[in-house]
């Protein structure tokens, strides 16, 4: 008789253990040092960082900080409140409806990123630290004093899964990088929030105008920061601070009380980017305001055909330029074969209806297509448009579009009496040509938030879902997925050449390579499909801000030069690993990426 015996495995504890910080620091003292070195900064930003104002923003000044000072001190002002709240102080409990341990950290991270950014940045621009003044030093010195007391607050370590003993080194290594990164994210994790109860409606609309307000200041010091240094720091304090506000469960609360007004809150949001000329001294910044909304008007009709329907489409710029230039040769510009000066309204209406056309004769014939196939298609597409319009200048074809040098001298417009080039005074502000298409593309944009609300409400727009989802099951249902498809084609093509009418306008000119599938400068395929990648498929807000970073980020990052589009495309790569649903997922689709997220009460027709 043989008797094999093997050896047992080693016994593994993969019992959670004790609460305790990612550092050796008892909880009670790294509480101690997160608020008393959030304290220390702030302290620090109304004393003098250097000596020399040669370094961006003069940070020379005693007791009036400017420049990275601002967030520093803005940074600083959020962790002392929250780590004021974690011990249970009267009257601040509101902050914190998730928990507060979660928000200290990503708040005194986002501190600690800004000090240290412009400690590191006075010493290489200046020369060394020498050039530091007491400020300097203390604000990297209680910066650095509130990240090590956050980490050392308590949470629940995650469990490690077993080890099998016949792994090789290299994969035990990877098995402990991997719990390792768990047991971080789990530090930096935090609660649901608890639900808001009912309060006044009066209280709940101000709870709206106030999100409104800060979200209209953020974005009008963003898009005004004067020097890059400035604007680095920025992106390091509203990210961070965003996440912090996050973690505390008070974006949470924000969304539950915006649910409950939604039409009240589209119309504050409207009005509050009314607002953003008037905060402005001169036309400099509404030129980068108008552009982001043609950028993020079009975004969202792309949204139509990639969030609502599930199509891939790779050429949808295309679109954009058979609007510009349909309107551009009707709009009197002498480089028109036509000679023809349609009012804006009929011009609008030719944009439209061309880009109406021509997704219809495109998508006919290649929407039986599916996945890879019709990309491939839609991109070809978009190419043959550009090398076409390229082509039509009396030479290599019939004269109509100029060739490459395009449509010019389009004038502007005038609509009833309304001179969209001239300087107009409103209430003691001069509002100029930019700020003028600010205002019209501010209707457009409204006009095709509401075009995406009513039909994806629609019963066209929950079989845009049912065909996303799953079209072998949504044709056996009994949808005609051919003319389903064809219509969120026709939809979306039609409502970037209504954007496209306006461009046309903006930019007098109108040529074949402002309509490239990728380029450094948006509005392009690439950026377009990625606006709406990025912000979030399927959601009306996922967009509209995915596409104001996507033009705003690039257009300040220019001192990056060469390295501007690999620290951009590293940037995205990061997202799409960290948050694959988008900044403003609809709930199905972040349930999809993340199964162990908490399933939602109630879903909509598209999952939000």
């Amino acid at each position: 008789m043989t008797t094999q015996t093997t050896a047992p495995e080693a016994p593994l504890d993969n019992t959670a253990s004790a609460p305790a910080g990612l550092i050796g620091i008892p909880a009670h003292i790294g509480r101690a040092l997160v608020t008393g070195g959030a304290i220390l900064t702030i302290i620090s930003a109304f004393l003098a960082w250097t000596w020399t104002s040669a370094f961006p923003g003069d940070l020379t000044v005693y007791g009036y900080p400017g420049g990275l000072q601002v967030l520093v001190l803005i940074g600083g002002a959020l962790t002392t409140l929250f780590a004021l709240a974690s011990y249970g102080i009267k009257g601040l409990g509101w902050l914190i409806p998730a928990g507060a341990d979660g928000a200290i950290k990503f708040a005194a991270l986002a501190t600690f990123a800004t000090s240290w950014y412009t400690v590191i940045a006075i010493s290489s621009d200046l020369g060394g630290v020498v050039n530091l003044e007491l400020g300097g030093y203390l604000v990297a010195l209680g910066s650095l004093a509130a990240l090590l007391g956050s980490l050392a607050l308590p949470f629940e370590h995650p469990a490690a899964d077993p080890i099998d003993p016949d792994d090789t080194p290299w994969e035990h290594s990877k098995h402990k990088a991997a719990h390792q990164w768990e047991t971080i994210k789990t530090a930096f994790a935090s609660g649901p929030a608890r639900p808001v109860g009912k309060l006044p409606s009066y209280a709940e609309i101000l709870i709206i105008v106030a999100v409104l307000a800060l979200g209209l200041t953020v974005f009008t010091y963003g898009i005004g920061t004067e020097y890059d240094e400035l604007f680095v720091g920025f992106l390091i304090t509203a990210g961070l601070g965003f996440a912090a506000l996050n973690k505390s469960g008070l974006v949470a609360q924000a969304s539950q009380i915006t649910a409950r007004h939604q039409n009240i809150t589209t119309c504050g949001a409207f009005i509050a980017a009314a607002m953003f000329p008037f905060t402005q001294t001169d036309d400099q910044y509404a030129t980068v305001g108008v552009y982001i909304l043609i950028f993020a008007t079009v975004a969202l009709g792309l949204n139509i055909v990639v969030g609502l329907a599930g199509l891939l489409d790779l050429g949808y710029v295309a679109f954009l330029g058979v609007g510009a230039y349909a309107a551009s040769l009707v709009s009197g510009s002498p480089s028109s074969p036509f000679g023809v000066h349609f009012p804006f309204w009929a011009a609008a209406l030719v944009g439209t209806a061309a880009s109406l056309v021509f997704g219809v004769l495109i998508g006919a014939p290649t929407l039986r297509l599916r996945g890879d196939y019709l990309a491939i298609v839609t991109l070809g597409f978009g190419e043959i448009f550009r090398i076409t319009a390229n082509n039509l200048d009396g030479t290599s074809g019939p004269d109509i579009t100029n060739g490459s040098n395009g449509i010019s001298s389009i004038p502007n417009l005038d609509i009833l009496g309304f001179d969209f080039g001239a300087v107009h005074d409103i209430a003691g502000f001069s509002i100029g040509r930019f700020a003028n298409y600010f205002f019209l593309m501010l209707i457009i944009t409204a006009i095709v938030v509401t075009v995406f609300r009513r039909s994806g409400d629609s019963r066209i727009g929950r079989a845009w879902v049912a065909i996303r989802e799953d079209e072998t099951a949504a044709l056996a249902m009994g949808i005609n997925g051919f003319r389903v498809k064809l219509i969120a084609f026709a939809v979306g093509a039609s409502l970037a050449g209504l954007a496209g009418t306006v461009q046309a306008h903006v930019t007098y000119t109108v040529t074949p390579e402002q309509y490239v599938f990728a380029g450094p400068i948006p509005p392009n395929s690439a950026f377009l499909l990625a606006a709406v990648v990025l912000g979030g498929m399927g959601t009306i807000s996922g967009p509209l801000i995915g596409a104001s970073l996507l033009f705003l980020i690039p257009n300040k990052l220019q001192f990056l030069g060469d390295y501007q589009l690999f620290a951009f495309g590293l940037a995205l790569i990061l997202l799409m690993r960290f948050r694959p649903e988008g900044l403003i997922p609809n709930r199905r689709r972040q349930l999809e990426f993340h199964e162990d997220a908490e399933a939602p009460t109630v879903l909509s027709k598209t999952g939000a």
